[in-house]
């Protein structure tokens, strides 16, 4: 390398790049885009390079008019469990609602069990393996959910499984305290106290510096506005920023409560009225929808994408992975289902995996690509965003880098 060149770590040229600065509409052809330790240093026309390629960078990468787009973001997982849920699955095909099984004690309670009975390295273990299908599919930051512990040990381990995956893994994790996820067995003759509980816990993990966010399950079979707000307002006090699952099985007002809250983001969504669309709108809370969920419960009632659409509300796509109501491991699969099931385009689908998907989680040095953005990046072996989305089981990546580093 000579002492005019850039001094670039690596290179990626003749790419046709979605920067998801503008839209995922806007392809920018013959792009290259050039990385420094973590940081994208550069992008611009390949013919703009000063020099040759291999002059200016240590390893370059030559997409050959293939997609680049940034690597992709599951703003919403409940990645790390124990036990799995096959036994529900076969009572809902049988027409047994999600609500009959949480009320006789199945549903979010049965996880509860079986993950306390997990080992710290058991869950980890089993997490470790689920969150490989992720980096195959070109994902490099997942968001990970406590509320399978429902008692402070049990939370402290969850959180600290997910803090242990971001240090074993080139993917970023970021971790949500989700004590209000369901009233346990123990606290169900007194579920005001388990809320009081729930705040002790937060208190806790907050200040042994395991919490990024902390949401709550707003519903008529999980906790009331009132109860999400006392929990929320602690979480303020606290400087963490919330997130909430909201209006999934019933109109309950919970985009209204989360906007009231300034909320990253609202998720499922599916009964969410024009009000709280708007609420959305003025507070900048992102709508997550979760169409694996949705399918897997075989809801018919789909989010108001026109709502959203026309009260220019973010729109993010995520997994909901978790072993009842979306056992899934593959995001690519919600994109596909988030066009078919939502009539999302392809390229709304994108930018919810990508720029919206960050906004959700509060981050703003990815989801985009832009000189001194996080150099998360995702190589397909495609031409098009629809592409992404059109195809169900296949294995698109061609490279992934994240923060710089080649990780596929």
């Amino acid at each position: 390398m000579n002492s005019n060149a850039p001094g670039w770590d690596l290179l990626i040229i003749n790419a046709r790049v979605a920067a998801m600065i503008d839209g995922a509409d806007k392809i920018h052809s013959d792009y290259a885009i050039a990385i420094r330790g973590a940081s994208i240093a550069w992008l611009g026309p390949t013919n703009d390079l000063v020099g040759s390629p291999e002059e200016s960078a240590d390893k370059v990468i030559n997409a050959q008019d293939q997609l680049v787009t940034p690597a992709l973001i599951d703003c919403h997982t409940h990645l790390v469990f124990g036990g799995h849920r096959a036994a529900e699955f076969e009572q809902r095909l049988n027409g047994v609602s999600y609500e009959q099984i949480a009320k006789a004690g199945g549903g979010i309670q049965s996880t509860v069990n079986a993950t306390r009975a997990c080992s710290d390295n058991e869950l980890a273990d089993l997490a470790e393996k689920r969150i490989a299908c992720w980096l195959d599919e070109g994902v490099a930051t997942i968001e990970i959910k406590s509320g399978y512990g429902l008692d402070l040990a049990t939370e402290r381990k969850m959180l600290r499984t997910a803090r242990r995956l971001g240090e074993r893994s080139p993917l970023t994790t970021v971790s949500t305290f989700l004590g209000a996820h369901t009233i346990p067995a123990e606290w169900k003759d007194n579920p005001d106290g388990y809320v009081e509980e729930v705040i002790s816990m937060l208190k806790v993990l907050h200040a042994e510096g395991l919490v990024d966010h902390v949401d709550a399950y707003m519903e008529s079979i999980a906790f009331s506005a009132e109860q999400v707000s006392r929990v929320f307002k602690v979480a303020k006090e606290l400087g963490l920023p919330v997130k909430l699952h909201a209006d999934q099985l019933s109109s309950g007002g919970g985009a209204q409560v989360a906007a009231n809250f300034d909320a990253l983001s609202a998720d499922h969504v599916e009964y969410t009225d024009q009000q709280g669309a708007e609420a959305m709108a003025r507070s900048g809370t992102v709508a997550v929808l979760l169409p694996a969920a949705y399918y897997t419960l075989r809801e018919s009632t789909p989010p108001p994408i026109d709502l959203f659409r026309k009260h220019g509300v973010p729109i993010a796509v995520a997994t909901d992975a978790n072993p009842g109501t979306s056992p899934t491991l593959s995001l690519l699969t919600s994109m596909n289902m988030a066009c078919t099931l939502f009539k999302l385009t392809p390229a709304e689908v994108l930018a919810g995996v990508t720029c919206h998907a960050a906004a959700a989680l509060g981050l703003d040095d990815r989801g985009h690509l832009s000189i001194g953005a996080r150099a998360d990046i995702a190589m397909w072996k495609v031409n098009t965003p629809a592409e992404l989305c059109y195809w169900l089981g296949a294995r698109p990546l061609k490279h992934l880098i994240c923060g710089g580093e080649l990780a596929r």
